[in-house]
């Protein structure tokens, strides 16, 4: 199995930054995505940001300008930099990957346990 651990979550003030990471230990797994989702309390999770092994990025309309992905796969790690938070971004966060057993094309999909960011107004 893949695991993620993240860190950096935590209170902030409305226009304030933080800086979330994620660490994967993923024996026997490559990892061929990694990405962000949040989800706010009564919403759907909501896909943020990813970044491929190609550093091919895509992120998400309502955070683009704002928030800004990047990885290390020689590492095992993915950040996540959100700058000029709002109240509205006020969620869990949660590091995710896709990945394929050696040898395999079967894709799965890992999630950390997630990381909480208040955005206090």
């Amino acid at each position: 199995q893949v695991q993620l651990v993240e860190s950096g979550g935590g209170l902030v003030q409305s226009g304030g930054s933080l800086r979330l990471s994620c660490v994967a230990s993923r024996p026997g797994f490559i990892i061929d995505v990694m990405g962000w989702y949040r989800q706010a309390p009564g919403k759907q999770r909501e896909l943020l940001a990813t970044i491929t092994t190609e550093n091919t990025i895509n992120i998400a309309d309502s955070v683009t300008g704002r928030f800004f992905i990047s990885g290390d796969y020689a590492k095992n790690t993915v950040s996540l930099q959100m700058n000029s938070l709002k109240p509205e971004d006020t969620a869990t966060y949660y590091c995710n990957v896709v990945a394929r057993r050696y040898g395999r094309s079967q894709l799965q999909k890992f999630w950390g346990q997630g990381t909480q960011v208040t955005v206090a107004s």
